[in-house]
């Protein structure tokens, strides 16, 4: 047993490849803490009584628990604590914005650095999985029979309860790989696949049934499974892309993010793709990130384009400074008016600058500045502009849905008798854990209403 006495005040940073050469391949860039680092960081958690950090979680995972677990040496019984309320901490460790939720709580950032939490939680996963430690246990088969539709994070995490619980869950996919996002969405360099599929053998295990190739709304109806399966939770995500409406977006060569992402996940740099020698991707998210960082790394000078200021984009912060790294250009307060094309070919995005101005009620509007219109040189324009819902999921059923897209539902429930909903396909694109927390949420609702 390890225990270090001292408390150390500066958090310790997670080591990272090297910024000149990781630009080169799609290699995690975090390389994680030694045992030695992790001791050190979880040294530094106060152990608080009432501890804000848990309640910073939107999966309520018992942190200080965990975090006690490690500074004594003892990952077994820190997974425990980590697996009482999620079975994916390798996914969550990696792409949860920890800063924003249960780091953003954490009483020692008040006068310093937050606890690491999520580099802790990941060492955590990493280590349990190279000792194959196993600590769910499931109950009897209960008899109830639940169809997933999408197996995304928001379809895993309600599949994960209810197979514990005793169901008999299979989850139809419409692609040919499971985890939606996390396979098609997140780059290698951010969560390697290996890491996606060690966790979606979890469940495997668990005894849930994937059926893929499968896009519910064309081979089978919502009012199939409804026949078929005691309960329906719809987990489809937000997969359709939005634009801008700009004059000539649907030219050669402007793609969604979404696109991108999806073909560099498939086939790495062989990607048969157009790929031009400068590259514009219009927003500041994460996905916007995810896509200017995977096409550096196939040798494209890229340039971000936001319309506010950088301490308003809504990536994390350690995805903009990995960003900053790898020599992505930003032009902030910047907005495309136009695409300009020669023939079938982009020249160039034609911009004008703009300015934010904060209202009485605290609210803040974009306002473009006159005469300020410049034209930013390119060949090839990707629009990381958020998504919606896909509307395929609604066709053969009387599934209610909102003038947004979105699957209406209360408390879970849907307008339809035994079919629940939720994650992106409810509220719109948001982050994983939030995906995870809704899917847990479902699970719990057709645990109660299948009980009766």
């Amino acid at each position: 047993m390890v225990v270090v006495e001292s408390v150390i005040m500066n958090k310790v940073n997670m080591r990272t490849l090297d910024k000149n050469t990781r630009i080169y391949n799609f290699e995690e860039v975090n390389l994680g803490y030694n045992k030695s680092e992790a001791i050190k960081e979880a040294s530094r958690c106060l152990n608080c009584q009432n501890p804000r950090c848990v309640k910073g979680c939107p999966i309520n995972i018992y942190i200080p628990k965990f975090i006690e677990a490690i500074k004594k040496d003892d990952i077994k019984l820190a997974y425990e604590i980590i697996t009482e309320n999620n079975l994916f901490s390798g996914i969550c460790g990696r792409v949860c914005p920890q800063e924003k939720q249960c780091e953003s709580m954490c009483i020692k950032g008040f006068k310093g650095d937050a606890i690491s939490i999520g580099s802790l939680e990941r060492y955590v996963a990493d280590e349990a999985r190279k000792l194959d430690i196993k600590t769910i246990l499931k109950k009897k088969n209960n008899g109830k029979s639940v169809a997933i539709v999408g197996s995304g994070p928001s379809g895993l995490s309600c599949a994960s309860l209810l197979a514990v619980e005793g169901y008999s869950v299979t989850i139809y996919e419409a692609l040919h790989k499971a985890g939606g996002v996390l396979t098609y969405g997140i780059p290698e360099f951010r969560l390697p696949k290996k890491i996606v599929n060690k966790e979606i053998e979890k469940l495997v295990n668990l005894g849930v049934n994937f059926i893929m190739d499968a896009p519910i709304g064309k081979t089978l109806s919502i009012d199939d499974l409804r026949n078929e399966y005691d309960a329906v939770y719809l987990a489809t995500g937000a997969g359709l892309p939005r634009f801008m409406g700009i004059k000539n977006e649907c030219a050669n060569g402007v793609f969604s993010a979404n696109e991108i992402l999806t073909r560099i996940n498939l086939m790495g740099t062989n990607t048969p793709i157009f790929s031009g020698k400068k590259v514009l991707v219009v927003g500041c998210g994460n996905v916007a990130l995810d896509a200017a960082r995977s096409l550096k790394r196939l040798g494209i000078n890229v340039t971000i384009v936001y319309r506010r200021e950088e301490e308003e984009a809504p990536a994390r912060l350690e995805e903009l400074k990995h960003a900053h790294e790898e020599q992505i250009e930003f032009r902030f307060l910047t907005l495309p008016k136009e695409i300009l094309v020669d023939g079938n070919n982009i020249t160039g995005v034609k911009v004008i600058k703009t300015i934010v101005e904060c209202l009485e009620d605290g609210k803040k509007i974009i306002k473009e500045i006159p005469d300020t219109e410049e034209n930013i040189a390119c060949d090839m324009v990707v629009m990381a502009l958020g998504t919606s819902p896909n509307p395929l999921i609604k066709e053969g059923s009387a599934l209610s849905i909102s003038d947004a897209g979105l699957i209406e539902v209360n408390e879970s429930q849907t307008n339809l008798n035994g079919v629940y909903a939720g994650g992106d396909a409810v509220t719109g694109a948001a982050t994983v854990i939030l995906a995870y927390e809704a899917g847990k949420k479902a699970a719990r609702k057709i645990i109660e209403d299948t009980s009766i």
